[in-house]
């Protein structure tokens, strides 16, 4: 019987990108990435948009900042490549199977944020 006392559970966690326009961004997602539009500030320095269980945040950062980067598991590699790719999203690398056994493709945002979609 194992003393250590269970942990509690926490949420899924929401990123938060550097974005130059939070709206741009939002609009962005929605149309290339499949996303809805959720929330914008008044003051439009910060907003949010989400799809399915996935939400991100957007916060508006005077260039040159940093970009995000992400990992993101799809479950059928194949076919959110293919959604992605007919609705306009800058893949930046083609899905292939890369070296240490991923297959895997990278989508940047307008702002230079990264996801690296994987599936093993």
């Amino acid at each position: 019987m194992s003393t250590k006392q269970s942990l509690t559970s926490i949420g899924q966690p929401v990123p938060e990108l550097p974005v130059t326009d939070v709206e741009r961004a939002q609009q962005h997602y929605r149309d290339a990435l499949g996303f809805e539009i959720g929330w914008l500030y008044p003051g439009k320095e910060i907003g949010a948009v989400s799809r399915g269980n996935v939400a991100i945040f957007f916060r508006k950062k005077t260039p040159p900042f940093e970009a995000a980067v992400h990992w993101v598991f799809a479950e059928d590699i194949d076919a959110t490549y293919d959604e992605l790719k007919s609705s306009g999203a800058n893949i930046v690398e083609p899905l292939e199977k890369k070296p240490w056994g991923l297959r895997q493709f990278t989508v940047e945002d307008i702002d230079g944020n990264r996801f690296y979609f994987h599936h093993d």
